[in-house]
Formats: C-alpha cells, structure tokens, sequence
C-alpha cells in the first residue's frame, strides 16, 4: 500500500509541475503539451536500460547449477529403479 501511495504522490507533484508550465508560459504551450509523451519515452528508456544493466551483470551460482545437477541425477535413478526410462544421460 505505501508503494501505491508512493507512487501517485509522485504523479500528483509531476502533474503539478506540468500544469504550472502551461500557466506560467515558461516553456512554449506546444512542448509543454508533449512533455508527458517525453516523459513516458523517458521512462521506457531507462526501464530497458535497468533490464539491460540487469542483464550485464546476472549472477552466476556454480554451486548452486552442481546441486541442481546432482538433483537431476538423483531424479533420473529413482524414476529408473520405478522402471521409466529416461533418456541418455
């Protein structure tokens, strides 16, 4: 809940500053009309370069692919013992 409160306060002070650009003239009416599409843009941007950034530096856990691995061939000989076959190993 504090998330979603979070997260319209800051569309309340965004909206806020976006209506006193378009009474105050400071920025020209025709980009102060565009500034949430820039602002949507924007954010798209940086929401693939966090996925990217993400991307770059996943971790990697050896150990936990070794357990994994033993897992799996634990799995293979109890379904074998039942009688199912299982593939090549």
């Amino acid at each position: 809940m504090k998330h979603i409160l979070k997260i319209l306060g800051l569309l309340v002070a965004v909206s806020a500053v976006w209506i006193g650009l378009l009474e105050a003239s400071i920025v020209p009416s025709s980009h102060a009309w565009l500034l949430p599409v820039y602002l949507i843009v924007s954010l798209g941007c940086y929401g693939l370069l966090m996925v990217g950034v993400g991307l770059m530096f996943f971790p990697t856990c050896p150990q936990e692919a070794q357990l994994l691995h033993k897992d799996i061939a634990e799995a293979k000989e109890f379904l074998k013992k039942k009688g199912l076959d299982v593939g090549l190993d």
